[in-house]
């Protein structure tokens, strides 16, 4: 039986589920990936920051865990506060970590352009 607290809790947290309601667990090679990410682009996408980055999923694992590993879901962002600016948070979460930015590749782009970066 499905602990039902555990459950909304762990879907509140943006957790994938499978049928028998347990969060679905990462994939072993996600360091692997997340390194060969971050070799090929260690700046951050829209302010070129290389402090505090993250491997952001344009399409969260939450909602699609079969995109996890796919390097073409995958956009390096940081947590620097770089010219005031949380990127990671404010481009690729719209201001908070429950939404996602379907856009966020364009609105990165956008946002160097906009800081002259």
């Amino acid at each position: 039986m499905i602990d039902f607290a555990k459950h909304l809790k762990d879907r509140f947290q943006g957790k994938n589920l499978g049928e028998d309601g347990k969060a679905k667990r990462r994939s072993g090679k996600w360091r692997k990936v997340r390194k060969a990410h971050l070799k090929k682009y260690p700046r951050c996408a829209v302010c070129g920051s290389t402090k505090k980055i993250e491997v952001h999923h344009q399409i969260p694992f939450s909602i699609d865990p079969e995109l996890e590993l796919d390097e073409l879901n995958l956009i390096t962002l940081c947590e620097n506060k770089r010219y005031g600016l949380n990127c990671h948070l404010l481009i690729g979460h719209l201001g908070s970590y429950r939404r996602f930015n379907p856009t966020v590749e364009v609105d990165a782009v956008t946002w160097k352009r906009k800081i002259g970066k």
